[in-house]
């Protein structure tokens, strides 16, 4: 298992029990330490190592753990500690590539009572949360949504409507996002430098909202599994600076890779329309059709236009399928 370096939160920015509607330390005691094991030849290893740890929470008594995607893919070992200390193994589920969550099933008992689900789309910016990590009250801080606005990634990855938070929590990932009456209305997945937008330095997280894991719950819960279309994904990590799209890396043997992007190139169109920021581009790939699906490219390259096709593929197909237990 990974050793965490011992930390708290500092008293002043944890929240006050006596000023909440909710029993906390229980529900601080249904966030667990999530610590997972990947292989070292997997595709996810070189970015996000093969050691993971950080949070989980228990959304439903049969042990159902509900986490940030990262933690669990390509995951070989998993292991969930409760507040009491006790250790179980669990199953990943599923790491839904659309809204970043991962789930994961425990094949213990975790000694806990599970946290109801809110409403992400019931809370506003201003609102207080308490924003938990596994570990208690030391580990939690009384936060602030400070926006709610689209969010687009560089690994192809968009949200129409994060939410953002101040202060930053140092442990985010997995981490449970509660309101005002305890209910949980999202999971901590990143930090940010532009918490509040419009290019405003204010270090934060971005929350993915939980509204979008009750489709995947609700499926899971049926008994019909886990039903998407993949997306068509190229495997290249675009950034925006002066309001260009470029090319800032490849995923290695990636379709972009082997297509023949290369890091630098500046993306003008996609399908011959012009693209405008991250999610315009990204959203533009998506509606092509779904996975395989060619994505015809116009880049700048030293100066000169050039066209890439890239026969797109699906993410799912470069990670490691986990064993199950």
């Amino acid at each position: 298992m990974i050793d965490e370096e011992e930390w708290s939160i500092p008293d002043d920015q944890q929240p006050k029990p006596d000023t909440l509607e909710f029993d906390l330390q229980a529900r601080l005691g249904s966030v667990v330490t999530l610590q997972t094991r990947t292989p070292e030849d997997g595709f996810t290893a070189h970015a996000l190592g093969t050691e993971r740890a950080g949070s989980g929470v228990l959304i439903d008594s049969s042990g159902l753990i509900l986490t940030i995607g990262y933690l669990v893919a390509e995951a070989e070992e998993i292991w969930l500690i409760g507040a009491d200390g006790a250790a179980v193994q669990g199953d990943v589920i599923t790491y839904d590539f659309v809204t970043g969550f991962g789930l994961v099933q425990a094949l213990g008992r975790i000694n806990a009572e599970p946290i109801p689900l809110g409403s992400s789309n019931g809370v506003h910016v201003g609102d207080r949360i308490v924003f938990a990590s596994a570990g208690g009250l030391s580990h939690s801080v009384d936060a602030q949504i400070i926006s709610k606005r689209e969010f687009a990634g560089y690994w192809e990855y968009v949200l129409d409507e994060a939410i953002f938070s101040i202060p930053v929590h140092p442990s985010w990932g997995g981490a449970a996002v509660l309101d005002r009456a305890g209910d949980l209305v999202g999971i901590g997945s990143l930090y940010v430098g532009d918490a509040r937008g419009h290019g405003s330095p204010s270090e934060g997280n971005m929350i993915v909202p939980i509204d979008l894991a009750k489709p995947l719950l609700d499926q899971i819960k049926s008994g019909s599994g886990i039903r998407r279309t993949p997306r068509p994904w190229l495997g290249f990590y675009t950034a925006e600076a002066d309001e260009h799209l470029f090319v800032a890396g490849l995923a290695p043997n990636g379709p972009a890779d082997k297509a023949g992007i290369q890091a630098g190139d500046l993306v003008l169109e996609v399908g011959g329309s012009p693209v405008g920021g991250l999610a315009d581009m990204l959203r533009t790939i998506w509606s092509l059709g779904e996975a395989g699906v060619q994505v015809p490219l116009t880049v700048v390259r030293n100066g000169r236009p050039v066209s890439i096709t890239v026969p797109s593929a699906d993410r799912g197909d470069y990670l490691k399928t986990p064993r199950m237990h």
